[in-house]
């Protein structure tokens, strides 16, 4: 490495890397990411009324939920990241919302047709369980991550790295919801840019997402880093690109699970 300075930086960053939560204030001005075609927040309140029973699956810290503002007792939510789970004891539970630590890719730790509503933004699911919890009529709406998101920065720093999560295409997840037993909504599909304006904040980011980037240091991807900083030295920045979709499945009242 021929500029200590930055190196020096990015251990830095590698060292800061933590996360509670899902808080990116730290990557602020340094990274910018384009937004997406829908809102989740209303592709939520679109099958959201108070009087129903709602679920949020990989919750984080719980703030995603906490400003639907939707009713305490008729609230219940899954995290299973151990800092998250702290933090949702703490924030959660005294609030009388039904807290509970669960792998939401799991058997789920609630009785047969317990919600109207189970939400689900970029975490685990299983759509047999989902059709387990939810009652006839009820509405499963989820925001994913999909199979090529940040594929260039991966390939820059890690390169040869097969895809973590090769099935996660609207179309395989809508497929498997139908297979289920559930009635599809809705959903979408986009692929969108993601740029970084300084490689430490790259640094960082890789860190954080770690099924994205497995294994990555500093040290072990320095080539990767360098290369990085020559495109940002030429080009004012490094892009990736997001891969989102979105799907409302629904639980119909005639069907039976198969």
């Amino acid at each position: 490495m021929n500029n200590p300075t930055l190196l020096c930086q990015w251990l830095e960053e590698e060292n800061q890397a933590h996360i509670h939560g899902w808080d990116f204030s730290h990557l602020k001005g340094r990274y910018q990411v384009s937004p997406l075609p829908w809102d989740y927040r209303d592709l939520v309140n679109r099958y959201r009324a108070p009087r129903h029973r709602l679920l949020d699956l990989d919750t984080g810290g719980g703030e995603f939920l906490l400003s639907l503002g939707h009713p305490y007792a008729n609230t219940a939510a899954t995290e299973n990241y151990p800092p998250n789970v702290e933090l949702c004891r703490q924030t959660l539970l005294p609030l009388g919302i039904d807290f509970r630590q669960a792998d939401a890719g799991g058997a789920l730790p609630f009785a047969d047709a317990s919600f109207d509503l189970v939400i689900n933004r970029h975490g685990r699911f299983d759509a047999r369980e989902l059709f387990r919890v939810l009652r006839p009529g009820g509405v499963f709406v989820t925001q994913q991550v999909g199979a090529q998101n940040d594929r260039e920065l991966v390939d820059l720093l890690l390169p040869g790295l097969p895809l973590p999560f090769p099935g996660q295409t609207l179309q395989n997840v809508t497929e498997g919801f139908r297979h289920a037993g559930f009635l599809i909504l809705d959903g979408q599909e986009a692929f969108l840019p993601i740029r970084f304006y300084d490689v430490g904040a790259l640094v960082w980011f890789a860190r954080v997402i770690e099924w994205e980037f497995p294994g990555f240091t500093v040290r072990r991807f320095l080539p990767g880093l360098e290369q990085a900083q020559r495109i940002m030295e030429q080009h004012g920045c490094v892009e990736g690109t997001m891969h989102r979709f979105w799907l409302a499945a629904q639980k119909t009242k005639e069907c039976e699970h198969p």
